[in-house]
């Protein structure tokens, strides 16, 4: 049961640590969410947005960060 203990603090930092990043992203004004590619839906009773190009940026940052942490280890 430690190392699950471990594992949950773990996640529970990393999802802190993402939401630090995020508001410090607002802060500084950086267009997370308002991408181009990021498309919005408008209609009379609904609404729908898809962060495409956002989700694409995360995705190669964090992909980036990955390998160098991986190679890093070696």
């Amino acid at each position: 049961m430690v190392e699950v203990g471990k594992m949950l603090l773990g996640v529970g930092l990393a999802i802190a640590l993402a939401g630090a990043l995020i508001l410090l992203a607002a802060r500084l004004g950086l267009p997370l969410g308002r991408l181009p590619g990021d498309f919005s839906f408008r209609g009379k009773n609904v609404s729908f947005y898809f962060p495409l190009g956002t989700s694409l940026l995360i995705s190669i940052v964090l992909s980036v960060i990955l390998y160098l942490i991986s190679r890093l280890r070696r």
